[in-house]
This record gives C-alpha cells, structure tokens and sequence, in this order.
C-alpha cells in the first residue's frame, strides 16, 4: 500500500519523503507485517491539541496522536505530529529537530505495531525500539 504525507494548518516541507517511506516500510517489515496505509497530518500544537480533546477526551497538548487502523498483520493508521511540539522537544532534549521530528515519526509506527508507552517498563522498551528504528535510518542512504 502507501504512506502519504500532509499538512493541517500549518505550511510543512518535510525533507527526503521517499528515504523516509523507505524506512518506515523497513521498520514494518522488520516486526513481520505488512504495510497498509499511513497517513501522516503535519499541523500546529492548536490542531492536534483539538484532536486530541475532541478524539480522546485528553485536554493536553502533546506531539504525536496515532490512530490505529490496523488489521490483522496490516499496519494502518493515522498519524498527525505536532511540528511545533517537535521544535520545542528538540530544544529541550537538545537534539536537532529532523532527530527529533523522525523519532516521533517512529514512534507512531511502533504504536501501530503494539508498543506502548504508558508504564515505565513499556516507556523504556518504545525508546529502545525507536533507538533501533533511527540506527537504521542512519545506515540507510541519504
């Protein structure tokens, strides 16, 4: 199937979208499943905020609302990213916000595959699986 890439209400340019797609089906194929559809929404902290209190009953801003849409061994789903949360985590984690941005590109992926992030335990495992996922990226060609 596809990943797809767009924008909510902000004017976005993400950079090396084929690599990225690349990577991400890699990532998929690695945990034995399939690709779907991802439909990746790039928007302000105003949008996904909204989405997340109307959605999920969450009144808190964050970076990454995934919605899973899997079946079976096909990983689905729709993904919006808050471009300024990820500017500001990148400030605060010290990193470079393409890190930052690709972390949390991941990150949803990995949701759609079954990791969790609520407990300690679980939130450890996730950052040892987007570690991996980013080695990756990296060992692919630019």
């Amino acid at each position: 199937m596809a990943v797809y890439f767009s924008n909510g209400d902000i004017d976005f340019s993400l950079q090396n979208e084929e690599l990225l797609k690349k990577w991400i089906l890699q990532v998929i194929k690695n945990h034995e499943k399939k690709l779907g559809k991802l439909n990746y929404l790039f928007c302000s902290d105003e949008e996904v905020y909204n989405a997340n209190v109307k959605f999920l009953n969450h009144d808190t801003y964050t970076d990454i609302i995934t919605f899973d849409n899997v079946e079976g061994d096909s990983i689905s789903g729709d993904i919006m990213i808050s471009v300024d949360r990820v500017g500001d985590n990148a400030k605060l984690f010290s990193a470079k916000f393409e890190d930052e941005l690709h972390r949390v590109i991941i990150h949803g992926v990995l949701h759609l595959l079954g990791f969790k992030d609520k407990s300690d335990e679980d939130a450890a495992l996730m950052r040892k699986k987007e570690n991996e996922s980013l080695q990756l990226l990296k060992s692919m060609s630019w």
